[in-house]
């Protein structure tokens, strides 16, 4: 059979009525069955999911932990929430509702599902405040995981401990990190980080529960391990700074290479002591701690 004879039946094929191939026939009426049969279900899908049984009516809200939440109220919700909870059991974006519930200021994370036929459950993780952040006029909540929220300090028991924290635009988690560290430092003392500051040149010090102000500076300036060693010869030494003045220090400088000064409170105008040898600067005065020497001297 040549070339041309070839292309002339396949020309012939083509053009020739469908009735008059049998197997065509069979395979598009399989074909044609099939779209049939899944436009019928979508269909019967539609006209199913548009019933008033699927109509949205009921939203469940439940705490992801073991504790009852304690700041989502019924009103915020139906003020701020409701109005994103489009379509019915079927159509409901449960990302937009998520979305809603995560923008309420103690949400931390939502989660969202359906309950059929009609409800949806929403699984909350509420905001656990550690301490307020930034100046009174601009005052927002620090939460446990070092993220700054805007709760209101108001809704908040008033015996509920809150320490004050502030510092840069996004510096929140390194000042957690900086409390973590120093409410582990303080332990000997049985005192409380009742506020830390962290300055615009991420110089940080904190105020104790014990009254005490400390300084540490620049912790990127410091050799590794520097700031755990200075503490460590803080509390070594304390004692003998007690000892010589009993509950007068207020304040201690961390910032020393070999030692720390201490501020005094209502320091009397001349020394009370042979060993300190110069004046005391009108109403206070300022102690070094000598490491090498291990004795306490005057410094100003």
């Amino acid at each position: 059979m040549t070339a041309i004879q070839r292309i002339s039946e396949a020309i012939n094929f083509a053009i020739a009525p469908v009735w008059n191939h049998a197997q065509r026939m069979q395979e598009i009426t399989r074909w044609l069955m099939r779209f049939f049969i899944l436009a019928v279900v979508l269909s019967i899908f539609i006209w199913l999911s548009h019933q008033p049984v699927f109509t949205l009516k009921h939203l469940q809200i439940e705490s992801a932990g073991h504790q009852d939440l304690k700041h989502v109220h019924l009103p915020a919700v139906r003020a701020q929430v409701l109005d994103k909870v489009q379509g019915n059991f079927f159509s409901v974006r449960l990302q937009d509702v998520k979305d809603a519930f995560e923008a309420l200021p103690w949400v931390r994370h939502a989660s969202v599902r359906r309950a059929w036929p009609n409800g949806l459950i929403v699984s909350i993780e509420e905001q656990k405040p550690l301490g307020v952040w930034g100046k009174a006029d601009q005052q927002k909540l620090l939460n446990v995981y070092g993220e700054v929220f805007d709760g209101s300090v108001a809704e908040l028991d008033e015996n509920s401990p809150l320490i004050e924290f502030s510092g840069p635009d996004g510096s929140s988690k390194e000042v957690l990190r900086l409390y973590q560290k120093a409410s582990t430092w303080f332990k000997p003392w049985d005192a409380e980080v009742k506020s830390l500051t962290l300055s615009d040149r991420y110089a940080w010090h904190i105020k104790l529960s014990n009254g005490v102000r400390i300084e540490f500076g620049r912790e990127e300036e410091q050799a590794k391990g520097a700031l755990d060693q200075r503490v460590a010869q803080l509390l070594q030494y304390w004692p003998q700074v007690q000892q010589k003045w009993p509950n007068r220090v207020d304040a201690v400088d961390l910032r020393y290479p070999n030692g720390f000064a201490v501020h005094i409170v209502g320091a009397p105008t001349k020394p009370s002591a042979p060993a300190i040898k110069v004046e005391i600067p009108k109403a206070y005065q300022i102690a070094i701690l000598s490491h090498d020497e291990q004795r306490i001297e005057e410094w100003k």
